[in-house]
């Protein structure tokens, strides 16, 4: 996955502290104005389990402590962190063999021709992920052509008809 480099320092900070946590970093982002950005750090637990509110709000603390330790940026930032939500980022090879099977929306980083993919994770390997399009073809990408992938949330709209006449 390409991050930049500003991202990959935050990344690299935080997962060294992560494993003592008993959490993962799922992603690092940093969005919004130049000038006051916003650091969104997602997480959820070591063996990928969902985390509660309060547990990330006990994660918190910890977190802030080590982005404001390695002052990634310069001046005012907000600092977000939250659990992955249903539209999980996919960042390392292991995200993508964990969820193989599941729909996503893919951006690569490609300079000319289509940049972004729907479909299926058909493959992942520590090298490449295969997705099966939605026109039923499959493309490979190697980790260093993406740009960002999330897991394509499915909604139930129907719900329940239990106790219903």
């Amino acid at each position: 996955m390409v991050k930049s480099k500003v991202e990959q320092l935050i990344i690299d900070a935080l997962e060294a502290q992560a494993p003592e946590k008993g959490t993962d970093i799922v992603d690092v982002e940093v969005v919004g104005a130049t000038k006051a950005p916003t650091v969104r750090v997602r997480i959820e637990g070591a063996d990928g389990e969902s985390l509660t509110l309060d547990e990330v709000t006990a994660h918190t603390s910890w977190v802030s402590d080590v982005v404001e330790g390695i002052d990634p940026v310069p001046g005012a930032y907000t600092l977000e962190v939250s659990s992955p939500g249903m539209a999980r980022p996919l960042r390392r090879p292991q995200d993508f063999v964990r969820f193989c099977g599941e729909d996503c929306q893919l951006t690569t980083t490609a300079t000319e021709g289509r940049k972004k993919f729907g479909g299926r994770i058909a493959q992942a390997d520590d090298h490449a992920a295969t997705l099966e399009l939605e026109d039923g073809s499959t493309m490979t990408f190697a980790y260093d052509e993406i740009k960002k992938c999330v897991l394509k949330p499915v909604y139930d709209f129907k719900g329940s008809k239990e106790g219903k006449n």
